[in-house]
């Protein structure tokens, strides 16, 4: 069998992959699809221990309710528990996932609404069959397609992000300048050491931070970027806080702007590189 029966099989492999996907997707069995979605609700916060760990998130006290019997749980996220908790207050709600009738089984998710669709891995079957097109394409008809493979896809997928994250972005920013900043202190330093296959080891330190909002709630908070991060415990700071959702916070305002400024410099740029595979793989193919 030839590389083009090869593709033909990767092709017809990938599809049945896709199709029996959309299926499951659209008869609403996928795991996804399935699992029980609730919020919880944070009860306790435990302040973490300087020179502790950060991999497993802030330790959590969190009640929910099972829609299905009513029953309230009480747990906390030791151990694999799905998302890590990165900013906790008394009284945050978090989204909580799980099987349908095993509560125990429970994941926390920072964003409740992520896979359920179901459509992930149909989505990325259908993907990697473009790709072996594309690859046909660029070595049948010559390599312009492969730009053509390549521009088109990627400039639709820019003009398609694109004005959203302008409207994040501006968004983002007017909510933190909104509130008024309050002050924050560095109250431990987390440190995480892990060695790679080579036995060479990288040290990690997390600075948590904790401050009080103008409503009176308490919030602690990792906070990655600080200069000096292993030596910032006690350091002061100034906070800028979203007042309806203190999770988005930062403590360079002006930084925060220039940060996503350039992000949406960057997917301007990346929208041109994808324009311009696109025109000149039509430019060699029509010459």
């Amino acid at each position: 069998m030839g590389w083009h029966g090869y593709l033909a099989l990767w092709c017809v492999v990938l599809g049945a992959v896709a199709l029996v996907g959309y299926g499951r997707s659209m008869a609403g069995v996928t795991r996804g699809q399935r699992a029980v979605r609730v919020m919880g609700r944070i009860e306790r916060v435990a302040e973490p221990r300087h020179g502790s760990s950060g991999r497993e998130g802030i330790a959590v006290v969190v009640t929910f309710r099972d829609p299905a019997t009513g029953q309230e749980f009480t747990v906390t996220n030791d151990g694999e528990c799905g998302d890590r908790i990165s900013t906790a207050w008394p009284g945050r709600e978090i989204g909580i996932r799980y099987p349908p009738g095993r509560p125990h089984a429970y994941r926390f998710t920072t964003d409740p609404d992520a896979g359920r669709s179901g459509l992930g891995w149909p989505n990325f079957a259908v993907f990697l069959i473009y790709v072996g097109l594309v690859v046909v394409a660029s070595i049948d008809w010559g390599w312009p397609w492969a730009l053509i493979g390549f521009g088109v896809p990627w400039t639709l997928l820019g003009a398609t992000y694109l004005p959203g994250a302008a409207r994040d972005t501006r968004l983002r920013i007017e909510g933190l300048a909104s509130g008024g900043p309050v002050p924050g202190r560095v109250i431990a330093v987390l440190k995480d050491v892990t060695v790679d296959e080579d036995g060479d080891t990288a040290t990690s330190h997390t600075p948590v931070v904790a401050f009080t909002t103008h409503d009176g709630t308490a919030v602690t908070a990792y906070r990655e970027g600080l200069r000096d991060p292993a030596g910032s415990r006690g350091l002061d700071l100034t906070i800028h806080y979203r007042p309806d959702n203190p999770v988005v916070f930062t403590t360079d305002l002006a930084g925060e702007e220039r940060s996503r400024v350039g992000e949406i410099v960057f997917g301007v740029a990346a929208l041109l590189v994808g324009v311009a595979a696109a025109v000149a793989g039509g430019i060699l193919i029509a010459g």
